[in-house]
């Protein structure tokens, strides 16, 4: 792993609604060198806090996502731990595209879990976030209370992707200029976003070169049968039909990439059986920015209902 840039910290300054100082551990680059990489999280505690709340971002986003669901997850009680994936946010970003393979993130991430010892853990994933999120609660089931999945999958190479999927992965491949935040607004229900949103979007990405990660990242998903992942997802389903913790489906109602992915963890993962399943009404595909309060009291609530 030749080169790794690190955003200056003068980009993050002033972003609205952002104010949270992050916290950042090494892990290994997993790609046989011995190099470290630094994956920034934030950990916003609550005094008294029996509930530890994990939220993981997507593409090609970062923590900010969650930022108007912080404030409600903290005032009821909880507290709220969110990562930057690698190659996002203030997390190292490998230069070159093939320094990404989804079984690296699902390794850097397994580390990173594990050195900051999280358990009892509420996982809240989206996009990206449920594809390696999920691969971690099949790694370290012990380590999760329940989870809360929208607008993500599992996919295992063995069932077509959505067209609104494979027109995505084709894009994000051929675009001359990979656009961070006119795409998360592109993604959202209310749009476009106010310059200030895009801009904090934009925040991490000083110019293309910081991008490969997050141009990448639409050709990780398993796509076919043979995929390595595809059969290492599979793996995967076969320890989450055995979790029995609660599992709650939090899906949008316009989102086409993942339009009907949440009945098929109803089905298939028995914790799921007999929870308050919604279905968030008026969100895109970044619900946490069209829907970002309702959706954090659709946590707390499940929470405070399955504690």
């Amino acid at each position: 792993m030749v080169a790794a840039p690190r955003t200056h910290d003068e980009r993050f300054a002033n972003l609205d609604g952002w104010a949270h100082t992050p916290s950042y551990t090494e892990i290994d680059a997993a790609d046989g060198s011995g190099d470290r990489l630094r994956i920034a999280h934030y950990d916003i505690d609550t005094p008294g806090a029996t509930e530890t709340i994990l939220c993981m971002h997507g593409e090609p986003s970062w923590s900010y996502l969650y930022r108007t669901m912080i404030p409600i997850l903290v005032a009821s009680g909880h507290r709220v731990v969110l990562p930057d994936l690698i190659g996002f946010g203030r997390s190292d970003k490998p230069a070159a595209t093939a320094d990404y393979t989804y079984e690296r993130h699902v390794a850097w991430m397994s580390e990173w879990l594990v050195t900051n010892d999280l358990n009892g853990l509420t996982l809240v994933c989206q996009d990206w976030g449920g594809l390696i999120g999920l691969r971690l609660v099949a790694a370290h089931p012990e380590r999760f209370a329940r989870m809360i999945v929208a607008n993500t999958g599992l996919p295992r190479g063995d069932h077509p992707m959505s067209d609104a999927f494979m027109a995505w992965q084709k894009f994000s491949q051929t675009v001359p200029m990979f656009d961070v935040g006119k795409l998360v607004s592109s993604g959202c229900a209310t749009k476009p976003l106010p310059p200030e949103i895009i801009a904090a979007y934009d925040a991490p990405f000083p110019d293309e070169s910081y991008k490969a990660g997050a141009r990448i990242f639409p050709s990780l998903a398993p796509t076919t049968p043979d995929d390595p992942s595809g059969i290492a997802n599979r793996a995967a389903w076969e320890v989450l039909r055995t979790f029995s913790r609660p599992f709650l489906t939090a899906f949008s109602d316009l989102d086409p990439v993942t339009a009907g992915g949440g009945p098929v963890f109803q089905r298939e993962v028995p914790g799921a059986a007999g929870q308050p399943h919604t279905t968030i009404t008026g969100g895109g595909h970044f619900l946490q920015e069209d829907k970002g309060p309702e959706f954090a009291r659709v946590v707390c609530d499940f929470i405070a209902g399955t504690t």
